[in-house]
């Protein structure tokens, strides 16, 4: 017979798993970081201090504070914190607030600070979708209670997200809330119609949206535009291929100086690829997959629904973003501009993912006896 008990013990092991993960990426990134030196000095220190400080600072409190706040507080109020997060997410449309970048209104600007909004809405999402699972997965099969509700959910923050624009954090969103959906009990009914209508829509968006479409035909087509669209994914798997088995060094990468976009952010895997070859590419994607099970394994042994959800959630937005930052490094996938997590720079990306780790850590206090 199973017995739930409170052992007020987080899973140590996940813990060294992802401080590990921490210490391996600022490892990554100072290498990263060094294509930038030659060319501005004063840059290159100061992200330096700004990734140190995200780190250090905001990471490791944003952790500690999400592993002694109790789970079950966010079940509680899910609903409030996701219209919280929804109008905190509209925010990036008031000009005295917002900044335009790379064709983009997904930032605010607070006391010198730059936020993402969008991050705030990873977390609320799939604990609404959690906690309307937990709810109501006994009466799916009524539309009304089921499909209509996510399919509202999905509308709102499809329609919020798009419009800024910001594709990649929106797969993020609806991969993970899908996943959510599907274990907390959906019917194969709602999962086709939504899988079917979510093809359709992509279909149509790639129609009227030129920049999505230009980066589907260079994935397609990485050889066009070789100088243009297609530059970042040519000179990322230059990276990759020139790291061959062992890698260049650590700091010996070539493609970083001048050559690669986005070294410390959407490219920085290439960068650690050249460096550490194929065999050290191999030994971070099995860092990544040993916490990703680690998430599964506290998500089985989660005896409250809601939690054992949630643990799911928190786990799959890791998954997620893992996989389509590495999977368009290496060519295949399209282009997301998805940061790798606990890795590539990101001050709000980094800070939220390290509060839904501690997250994460606080349900694995509650575990089941068998």
């Amino acid at each position: 017979m199973r017995k739930v008990i409170d052992n007020l013990k987080i899973d140590k092991t996940l813990l060294f798993s992802i401080l590990t993960l921490l210490v391996l990426g600022i490892v990554i990134f100072l290498s990263a970081s060094l294509g930038i030196l030659p060319n501005n000095e004063l840059k290159f220190f100061i992200i330096i201090k700004s990734q140190l400080l995200y780190v250090f600072v905001f990471g490791l409190s944003a952790l500690f504070i999400g592993s002694k706040i109790n789970y079950k507080y966010y079940k509680k109020y899910s609903i409030i914190i996701f219209a919280l997060s929804l109008i905190f997410s509209l925010l990036v449309f008031i000009p005295a607030l917002n900044f335009y970048y790379n064709g983009a209104h997904r930032w605010i600007n607070i006391f010198g600070l730059s936020i993402q909004p969008s991050e705030v809405l990873k977390f609320s999402s799939i604990s609404l979708v959690a906690f309307f699972c937990a709810k109501y997965s006994k009466k799916f099969s009524n539309l009304k209670i089921g499909l209509l509700p996510i399919s509202i959910f999905i509308v709102v923050v499809s329609g919020i997200l798009l419009l800024q624009p910001d594709f990649g954090t929106l797969l993020v969103i609806l991969l993970s809330s899908f996943l959510v959906f599907f274990v907390g009990g959906a019917k194969w009914r709602d999962i086709i119609i939504l899988g079917v209508t979510g093809i359709l829509v992509f279909l149509l968006l790639i129609t009227f949206r030129p920049y999505m479409k230009e980066r589907i035909l260079t994935f397609l087509e990485p050889g066009r535009e070789i100088l243009g669209s297609g530059y970042q994914l040519n000179q990322s798997l230059i990276a990759v291929g020139s790291g061959q088995m062992f890698g260049r060094g650590i700091g010996q990468s070539i493609q970083k100086f001048n050559y690669l976009p986005e070294q410390i952010s959407d490219s920085i895997f290439a960068v650690y690829a050249e460096e550490m070859g194929f065999v050290g590419s191999i030994i971070l994607i099995t860092l990544f997959i040993f916490i990703i099970l680690r998430g599964v394994n506290i998500s089985k042994y989660t005896e409250d629904n809601y939690g054992k959800l949630l643990a799911i959630g928190i786990t799959s937005i890791f998954f997620f973003q893992a996989v389509l930052n590495i999977a368009s490094a290496i060519g295949v996938a399209p282009l997301t501009g998805v940061p790798l997590p606990l890795i590539s720079k990101g001050g709000t990306s980094f800070v939220f993912l390290m509060f839904q780790f501690g997250v994460l850590l606080n349900i694995s206090k509650y575990k089941m006896e068998v």
